[in-house]
């Protein structure tokens, strides 16, 4: 059942961090219902919910949280869980009767999640944002790119997932645990732009100390140095290198032939790092990327093939480890970490919204009475996959 078996949350159904922190959580053993609206069934409808793999092992509710009986039903899920988590902007929750001041007093033991970009107050609390803004704000942005470029999209990794995500299942997991022990709840406020900060505090060490050149591609783990990059091959492919120990850098002089140069600039000549960047380029166009995987892959040169999605799922390593696990013939990344007693599951497929309202309501408590009167309250609604 995993590790967290016996917790249990209520998730109102949102995008990105949100459903990416329940999914987490639900793959080690988290009981979690997801609360979608009631008109996201038609929409549900239209489009086959088994890629949408966010949302796997856990069931959907459909509520229709404009009718008083919708939300009085949420409050009575609520009042059996452990913790919320919504990603709704500051006020939201407050205005549908289900804010924490309103849930806490009913349930004192619980623990509120809020997971926005900006936070639950400032001056930017109430703007719409999306990852790319709120990592610009924190200084992230600005350093991902090379040299004399402009600032790279890392994905929506850094903020939505990075910093939001991770940081909500940890500040969420710390307070069910501190309220175990105080019998006391309280609200998480996490922002993406908090998130991605605190996960710059290495950056923002090194600036403190001195020891970050300012400008994009000018440091060694920001692409500047050409121990620590990537490199084109042969066939249009590409590798990575991150050989920062003398030791490693010693072994990547040699794999590349370079060791028997004898005007090689000291490894960490700042100054030499574009010319060795070239130099390097060259060397390693000369070979198809599978020849320099040959030559460096499973060595301490601290090397990979930069891969596609395809390509990863199908990697030897990946394979051995199950990195990747097919769910309703959907290819997928397996739940992590990994725990060797208390193993995680991906329990089910996603759900359309509202597949299993009836079957869930009942398993937190619902009485047949109940669910037949919120369904002629039309507070809630049942979906069955054709």
């Amino acid at each position: 059942m995993g590790p967290l078996a016996g917790v249990r949350i209520v998730e109102l159904a949102g995008i990105g961090p949100v459903p990416m922190c329940a999914m987490l959580l639900a793959d080690m053993g988290t009981d979690i219902v997801r609360v979608d609206r009631a008109e996201a069934i038609d929409q549900g409808m239209k489009r086959d919910p088994k890629g949408d793999v966010l949302n796997r092992g856990r069931p959907s509710v459909a509520v229709d949280l404009k009718k008083p009986e919708g939300v009085a039903a949420v409050l009575q899920l609520i009042d059996r869980a452990d913790a919320v988590l919504e990603g709704f902007r500051p006020g939201v929750m407050e205005r549908l009767g289900l804010g924490p001041d309103v849930c806490l007093k009913r349930n004192p033991k619980l623990v509120f999640g809020r997971m926005t970009g900006w936070g639950q107050y400032g001056p930017l609390a109430h703007a719409a944002g999306h990852d790319i803004n709120y990592i610009s704000i924190v200084g992230a942005l600005n350093e991902v790119g090379l040299r004399n470029g402009p600032p790279v999209v890392p994905l929506n990794l850094v903020g939505d997932y990075g910093g939001g995500a991770l940081y909500l299942a940890m500040g969420v997991l710390a307070g069910v645990i501190e309220a175990r022990q105080s019998g006391r709840g309280q609200t998480i406020d996490c922002a993406m732009t908090e998130g991605a900060a605190s996960l710059m505090t290495m950056t923002y060490s090194m600036h403190a100390q001195g020891r970050w050149n300012e400008g994009r591609g000018n440091n060694p783990v920001a692409g500047g140095s050409h121990y620590y990059s990537v490199y084109e091959t042969k066939d249009g492919k590409y590798i990575s290198v991150g050989s920062g120990e003398a030791k490693f850098y010693a072994l990547l002089l040699e794999k590349t032939g370079l060791d028997k140069a004898r005007d090689l600039p000291h490894q960490q000549d700042a100054g030499q790092w574009p010319a060795m960047k070239e130099r390097m380029q060259k060397i390693f166009h000369t070979k198809t990327r599978d020849e320099w995987c040959a030559i460096m892959e499973g060595t301490d040169v601290c090397f990979g093939p930069v891969l596609n999605m395809d390509e990863s799922m199908a990697h030897p390593h990946n394979v051995a480890r199950e990195a990747f696990v097919s769910v309703a013939g959907v290819m997928q990344p397996a739940p992590a970490p990994r725990f060797d007693r208390t193993k995680s599951e991906i329990r089910q497929p996603p759900s359309i919204p509202g597949e299993d309202t009836d079957r869930t309501m009942a398993a937190w408590g619902f009485t047949p009475q109940e669910i037949a009167a919120l369904h002629s309250a039309g507070a809630i609604k049942q979906h069955s996959r054709m």
